[in-house]
């Protein structure tokens, strides 16, 4: 199966998981989806101290800064399949 094709299923069987992952996890899968899908982040952080959700998205995705689609696929993939056992 071609990385692509095996991402998009990851995608869906993320949703599909026996239990909701811990919040770093859900960083995790956030961070790599949108390193894969969009590249590195854009923009300013986001300005309101007390919006910590938003932040963190920002935080984790940035810190992921330069590394490649491919790379960003696989890994999502890997920890998809981690956590459906």
């Amino acid at each position: 199966m071609e990385l692509k094709e095996q991402f998009e299923k990851a995608v869906a069987d993320s949703k599909l998981l026996a239990s909701k992952p811990s919040n770093d996890i859900l960083l995790q899968l956030y961070s790599l989806f949108k390193q894969a899908t969009e590249g590195d982040v854009k923009g300013d952080p986001p300005s309101n101290p007390f919006d910590f959700v938003a932040r963190a998205k920002y935080e984790a995705w940035s810190s992921l800064r330069g590394k490649s689609s491919e790379t960003s696929m696989t890994e999502y993939v890997d920890l998809v399949n981690r956590l459906k056992g």
